[in-house]
């Protein structure tokens, strides 16, 4: 039974990016159907995966993090607008048997990612 995962990491300020809001949806055509929302905990990680078994299925996905929010939390002198805001990382799953695991390291100013074990 696969499962889709993620992690966030704090690159500026070298932790885990605990508190950071995500919103994870499908995208089928030209819909975008929003599926859940989440939380990182202290970890930097979601307390159970985003999705798992017969939820994970073919199609196309996207990860939107609250990356703005989290370092204005941080940091009050960032400057308004922040550079980065909303980073959507959009993915695709063709074996939902597998593991997913879609990492971001993220600091104001550029991010990162992969698919992970």
């Amino acid at each position: 039974m696969g499962r889709l995962s993620t992690h966030v990491l704090d690159t500026a300020h070298g932790q885990p990016a605990g508190g950071l809001e995500i919103d994870l949806f499908f995208l089928g055509g030209e819909s975008r159907q929003h599926l859940a929302q989440f939380e990182t905990n202290a970890d930097g990680r979601t307390d159970a995966p985003l999705m798992a078994g017969d939820d994970l299925a073919v199609g196309v996905f996207e990860l939107v993090f609250h990356v703005g929010d989290y370092f204005a939390g941080l940091e009050p002198e960032l400057p308004d607008p922040s550079f980065l805001d909303l980073v959507p990382i959009r993915f695709g799953i063709a074996h939902p048997e597998e593991n997913y695991h879609v990492p971001l390291l993220v600091s104001p100013y550029g991010y990162s990612t992969y698919r992970g074990s």
